[in-house]
């Protein structure tokens, strides 16, 4: 139990520390509200939900060998991202009453998470620390990535609400506002990019 309230507390703080799937949670939740930030977060659970399976099931050799195959994936949600930025960055400032929700928000916070080759990796060294012996290893590292999961789903969650708190104060400063969100994709892209091996 106390490797679990460990890991805990290790992710809270892990989870405190920006990275891309953070950067494109605050700046849906800036834009669109907290409802479409929460939905990124599910997204980009969804998506670490994904690697952490293939962490459990044993297949992290197999993806660390296929990661350099796959490498133009991660940088065409890299393109990605940046052109969303470059888009907002540059859109004239509206009234956030009449933005609509975009409806890809989850499967973008989806594909972010889920080929950021560096949250692969670094799970995959960080979780089995917290294995207490070597019985039932399959079972003490789902149930620990299931505790990451929770905590990280949590924690994203509270960035979806608090950056979509913000949304009242900027909406009197439209293009500030549009700069923030698409600074925030554009680091998203960026932060990305830089996410290697």
């Amino acid at each position: 139990m106390a490797n679990l309230i460990s890991l805990g507390v290790a992710t809270a703080f892990l989870v405190m520390i920006p990275g891309p799937n953070v950067a494109l949670i605050v700046a849906n939740s800036i834009r669109y509200g907290f409802r479409m930030g929460g939905i990124t977060v599910l997204g980009t659970t969804l998506g670490v939900a994904l690697q952490l399976a293939a962490v459990v099931a044993g297949m992290t050799a197999l993806v660390a060998a296929a990661a350099d195959a796959l490498t133009w994936i991660r940088w065409a949600g890299v393109v990605y991202l940046v052109y969303l930025g470059v888009r907002t960055w540059n859109e004239p400032t509206r009234d956030l009453s009449e933005v609509v929700a975009a409806p890809a928000v989850f499967w973008r916070g989806c594909l972010i998470a889920a080929v950021n080759p560096k949250t692969l990796l670094f799970n995959a060294a960080f979780l089995p620390q917290f294995v207490v012996d070597d019985a039932g290893v399959g079972g003490q590292l789902a149930l620990i990535a299931a505790v990451f999961l929770g905590v990280l789903l949590l924690g994203d969650m509270i960035w979806a609400m608090t950056a979509s708190s913000a949304r009242p104060l900027l909406d009197r400063y439209g293009s500030a506002r549009n700069r923030l969100t698409g600074g925030f994709l554009i680091a998203a892209g960026v932060g990305l990019a830089l996410s290697r091996r």
